[in-house]
């Protein structure tokens, strides 16, 4: 009898590589979703609780880009997208015969504070303070709400993910146009985690039924923006690139419609209670990584 994981919100660039990975492991796969393919859509409580009875595991990876201008309607949609959600998968489960034994819930490594000077773990990181923090308070505290006493909850904290698509993409394409040397000051963190090290990390605290409360994922050895762009230059051959002072990201931002936060915020993600229970990462080192996934599959 196949193990059984629920996705919600299999369509993404995360969701996507842990449908295809799953499979590979051989686990029976459901989803939620909007699109027709789906197992279960969003305004149907019955089917998604149907899909989920039974199952083992319940991974919820839904909510909108924020990669867009923070507007008033994509604030709520961002907002909407992350708690309603949320929220119809606790009735869900709740109303499950046989409840998934583990719900892994999507967060976001966001809701620390800008740090330059030490990282922020779970237990001692300082939460932030602006929008995005807001909806990551509100994503996590819509998990805790959820009554259902026979499933663990765990919110995943997720540091910015590396892979064959999201973030990669656009600092790719800069990079190519000669426009990847650092941005703003260079010395902000980026924490990050390779798609790969993700999909283990959901399957480790899992299996690590002591794992409880926030878990960070991001891989222990954080580069500043400055060293990011050296090495995503150097993964695709490119000798130089000019650096953007922050004047003229808040400019181009606005241009193509996004927000300089997710440059310029400095992401120090420590992930300790992953590496307190035994965790090991496979891509733990950006260069690596990068080279990696500029390799292809």
């Amino acid at each position: 009898m196949p193990r059984t994981v629920v996705i919600a919100g299999a369509t993404g660039f995360i969701g996507s590589y842990f449908q295809r990975r799953f499979l590979e492991e051989g686990w029976l796969v459901r989803t939620v979703g909007r699109n027709a393919s789906a197992d279960a859509q969003w305004n149907d409580d019955g089917a998604i609780t149907k899909v989920l009875d039974g199952a083992e595991l319940v991974v919820n990876l839904a909510g909108r880009s924020v990669n867009c201008r923070y507007n008033e309607r994509h604030r709520r949609e961002i907002m909407d997208s992350r708690v309603l959600t949320t929220r119809t998968l606790a009735q869900a489960v709740a109303a499950c015969a046989e409840p998934p034994r583990t719900w892994i819930n999507s967060s976001t490594g966001t809701i620390y504070r800008h740090a330059e000077d030490h990282p922020q773990s779970e237990v001692l990181g300082e939460l932030g303070t602006g929008f995005s923090v807001d909806v990551a308070r509100a994503w996590e505290d819509e998990l805790a709400a959820a009554v259902v006493p026979d499933t663990r909850k765990v919110p995943l904290r997720i540091a910015i993910v590396l892979g064959a698509g999201g973030v990669m993409s656009p600092l790719r394409n800069l990079a190519r146009l000669g426009l990847g040397g650092h941005m703003g000051p260079g010395t902000q963190k980026f924490s990050w985690i390779h798609e790969e090290d993700l999909f283990r990390a959901v399957l480790f605290v899992h299996e690590h039924a002591e794992l409880t409360g926030p878990v960070n994922a991001a891989t222990p050895y954080p580069v500043d923006n400055r060293e990011l762009m050296s090495l995503v230059r150097q993964s695709l051959g490119v000798l130089y690139g000019v650096p953007t002072p922050a004047w003229l990201l808040e400019a181009g931002a606005v241009l193509i419609r996004t927000q300089t936060e997710l440059v310029l915020k400095s992401r120090w993600v420590e992930p300790r209670k992953l590496l307190d229970a035994g965790f090991a990462f496979e891509h733990p080192a950006l260069a690596g990584a990068l080279n990696q996934i500029a390799r292809g599959k």
